[in-house]
């Protein structure tokens, strides 16, 4: 929903970050009607920023509109904290899609929703929606089910008093009834998602922590729902998460 003329911040900076932020997990490219109308910005406001947007190389123009730039990314790469949970857990990817052929995730909690990092994939694994720097929602994922079931009680409270959407006819809204998905997984240590985010696909999922023994990540693996045996996949996520939290402590 766009924001009310009184809504609208005032500084150019603030302004200039809504048009970044218009675009969703599964746009590539949008109009500048489609940045205006989402934003609230007036068009030509809109059209002034964006021209300012491009120069600076956060966006490009791109067929019909503008999709997000490779400066983006450049400066993502620069984030310390990430840039290090992805070096680290990068060799534990790749040697769980070697074992299973699948994709393989590492993901980091994002409000409602969980965060995509990494993703090693190939030509034998299930085709999903799925992409680096896209995000779902955490009620409904493996990893997102891991970041409620251990992180701080009120985190699922905020989650659930928000709203549980549905995305498949799996999809479980009733807080009470994900309260017991979330009990089971804190008792087994890992997360699964049967068809719970897209239909005929499965997942299950392992929490990393940091050197102070905090949530920080997931890493999980994501098929075929009629093809994975969750429970059998289990124990190597763990051991991978496990693997990526002692590289990040220090191998202590």
């Amino acid at each position: 929903m766009s924001a009310g003329v009184g809504d609208l911040p005032k500084s150019v900076l603030a302004r200039g970050l809504m048009l970044l932020d218009a675009f969703a997990t599964t746009d590539t490219e949008l109009t500048l009607a489609q940045l205006s109308g989402r934003t609230g910005l007036p068009k030509a406001t809109a059209h002034r920023l964006v021209a300012e947007l491009v120069r600076w190389g956060g966006l490009e123009r791109s067929g019909h509109g503008y999709r997000l730039g490779i400066k983006l990314f450049e400066l993502g790469q620069h984030a310390p904290g990430r840039r290090d949970l992805r070096e680290a857990a990068l060799p534990y990817l790749q040697d769980l899609y070697e074992s299973t052929h699948e994709n393989i995730h590492l993901a980091v909690p994002d409000g409602a929703h969980t965060l995509f990092l990494e993703k090693v994939t190939g030509h034998r694994s299930t085709p999903i929606m799925s992409r680096v720097g896209s995000r779902m929602p955490v009620h409904c994922t493996a990893t997102g089910k891991v970041f409620l079931a251990l992180g701080p009680p009120g985190y699922f409270r905020r989650i659930a008093a928000a709203g549980l959407c549905r995305k498949t006819a799996r999809t479980i809204v009733a807080p009470g009834l994900l309260r017991q998905e979330l009990e089971r997984a804190h008792e087994r240590g890992y997360g699964v998602n049967r068809e719970e985010s897209e239909v005929g696909v499965a997942a299950v999922a392992a929490p990393v922590y940091d050197s102070r023994r905090r949530l920080l990540a997931a890493i999980s693996i994501t098929g075929s729902a009629q093809r994975l045996d969750l429970d059998r996949l289990a124990p190597a996520v763990r051991t991978a998460a496990f693997a990526v939290s002692r590289e990040l402590a220090g191998g202590r």
